[in-house]
């Protein structure tokens, strides 16, 4: 008889519009690992957490990010505004709704792998609007 060990279902707390049927396409197309990280079960919809411990947390249908002077990327297509705390960063998705949001510690995994591997599905929210730098705030017309 073989056994198998399960660890248990990773805690995380829902975003507030967690039942936004938009989050479903993209929670089901979430790869299975993020570096070395592998995906794990959650106890909330539309969630999703990898690495035991958790390196990486998942939460569709937080707050939709408006204008923000918090730096903003742009991977694979899909722009984040990025949140420096220490040690946690947050990246939500800018100009998708519902929004994404990723709690991660860089010092336990590349924000840029992260972002990399998360486009594909983060992509199946479809884009309203996108990222403004500074290059495009310097051509606005002066009043």
């Amino acid at each position: 008889m073989a056994l198998t060990a399960c660890s248990p279902a990773v805690d995380v707390e829902p975003a507030q519009d967690s039942a936004n049927p938009a989050c479903a396409p993209m929670m089901v197309a979430l790869p299975d690992a993020l570096g070395d990280a592998a995906l794990r079960k959650t106890n909330s919809q539309a969630t999703a957490a990898w690495g035991e411990p958790s390196k990486v947390i998942l939460r569709c249908g937080v707050n939709v990010p408006g204008p923000t002077t918090d730096r903003c990327v742009s991977v694979n297509g899909i722009d984040w505004v990025i949140k420096e705390g220490d040690p946690v960063w947050t990246l939500t998705t800018f100009g998708r709704e519902p929004a994404t949001e990723i709690l991660m510690d860089p010092d336990q995994i590349s924000s840029a792998t992260v972002l990399a591997e998360l486009a594909a599905a983060a992509g199946k929210i479809p884009a309203s609007r996108g990222c403004v730098g500074q290059e495009e705030l310097q051509d606005l017309p002066t009043g």
